[in-house]
């Protein structure tokens, strides 16, 4: 892709994520990373997209009870696949389905809050933990982020590109500290997207039963 999704993702600003299971019928909202370019989204019980040779995201806020999550678990499915990419090649690393995580420090959740993307692009205290399912990565791999600023973004991948059905079951406070070392902070915002813009390509893919932990 060509535009930073992790910048897009600091763009969240309002909606609530509720407590234990997560709503995917309401609070969620469409950030296009081009202006040309924009996946297909249902909202339901589960969260439907299609992409089609395009990209961009769909996102809501974690309430602030919720800010102290340290784990999820998640249903998600791909009727139709992406070719295996190099997830860490910039304008290369198509995927099917990512879950995104955004955390920014405990100290600084609260002041934070109500920032706008352009207040929080290449703020240095956000870390992103991006679970995927596509590419050609081991299961578990933590692939630095090739967009925004260095350190800031990480892609884990949990599943080969390919169709089927699977849970996941994450521990978000070990991977983050995998990823970044040290404690995570508050867990602020999530994101889910379909990434088929550099190969042309189509998905057709669904995620659901999302709880915090």
């Amino acid at each position: 892709m060509r535009l930073s999704v992790s910048a897009a993702l600091l763009a969240i600003v309002s909606t609530a994520a509720t407590a234990g299971p997560v709503s995917f019928s309401s609070g969620w909202q469409e950030q296009r990373l081009s202006l040309f370019s924009s996946n297909d989204y249902s909202f339901g019980k589960n969260l439907g997209l299609v992409s089609d040779g395009s990209v961009s995201i769909a996102w809501t806020r974690v309430a602030q009870g919720n800010w102290g999550s340290s784990g999820a678990s998640w249903n998600w499915s791909v009727d139709q696949s992406v070719p295996a990419t190099n997830l860490a090649s910039k304008g290369g690393d198509d995927r099917n389905i990512s879950l995104y995580f955004v955390f920014v420090p405990e100290s600084k959740a609260a002041a934070l809050e109500g920032a706008n993307i352009r207040s929080l692009l290449g703020n240095t205290d956000v870390r992103i933990i991006q679970y995927a399912w596509g590419g050609n990565a081991k299961r578990g791999q933590v692939i630095p982020s090739p967009y925004g600023p260095s350190g800031q973004g990480v892609t884990i991948a949990l599943r080969q590109a390919g169709t089927g059905s699977h849970s996941e079951n994450v521990d978000l406070a070990a991977d983050y500290a995998r990823a970044f070392g040290g404690t995570k902070g508050a867990l602020v915002g999530l994101a889910v997207s379909g990434d088929s813009d550099d190969t042309k390509s189509v998905i057709r893919a669904a995620i659901g039963n999302l709880n915090l932990k």
